[in-house]
């Protein structure tokens, strides 16, 4: 573990290989899972204020599981996370001519029509973000519907934080990065 200003950092961040490949995993994550994606209390009112931007971009199941459970809901363990749609995928999850789920929200920030991309879990994602009273845990976490991932992140010789640079930047700021990318080099060059 690392820290970093007020985050303690995982050192897998450093050392995994990870890139997305939606042509072998479809977006799987969007669809598997014990509950929606979670969401931080600033994000419930960009959803409350987006929604009807984003609504367009759904499907009709979708946007009934939305009007029926609402725009968000709390788990099991009494935190905020996106609808789900018959207890499967994410209620704001669309799907492509080729059956790869793609995010409904991040669809109309694409087309310029709303100014949020989608909840920075899921932007962040392999990473999970654990807030503590005194810090926040920075974590990878590994899911066996991932492999395609790792597989090409291996390939490709790109590691989890690299293929994060964005949505660590988004969530984090850009000194935080700087100071990620300052350790990972020096990481890099212990490990030989």
């Amino acid at each position: 573990m690392i820290q970093i200003k007020d985050t303690i950092v995982s050192t897998e961040l450093l050392e995994e290989r990870f890139v997305c490949d939606l042509t072998a995993c479809k977006g799987v994550c969007c669809v598997e899972g014990d509950s929606g994606a979670p969401l931080l209390e600033e994000e419930l009112e960009k959803l409350n204020d987006e929604f009807e931007s984003v609504k367009p971009y759904l499907s009709a199941g979708g946007k009934q599981a939305l009007e029926e459970n609402g725009l968000y809901e709390k788990d099991a363990d009494g935190d905020w996370v996106t609808t789900l749609r018959e207890g499967k995928e994410c209620a704001y999850t669309v799907f492509d001519q080729d059956n790869n789920a793609m995010c409904g929200m991040e669809l109309a920030w694409k087309d310029g029509k709303t100014s949020f991309r989608k909840p920075i879990s899921c932007h962040l994602y392999p990473v999970r973000v654990k807030r503590y009273e005194e810090f926040e845990a920075v974590n990878y976490e590994r899911w066996h519907i991932c492999s395609a991932a790792c597989a090409l992140g291996e390939a490709l010789q790109v590691r989890v934080y690299e293929f994060l640079e964005e949505p660590l930047k988004r969530r984090f700021g850009n000194e935080w990065y700087l100071e990620l990318h300052t350790v990972a080099e020096e990481w890099k060059k212990q490990k030989g």
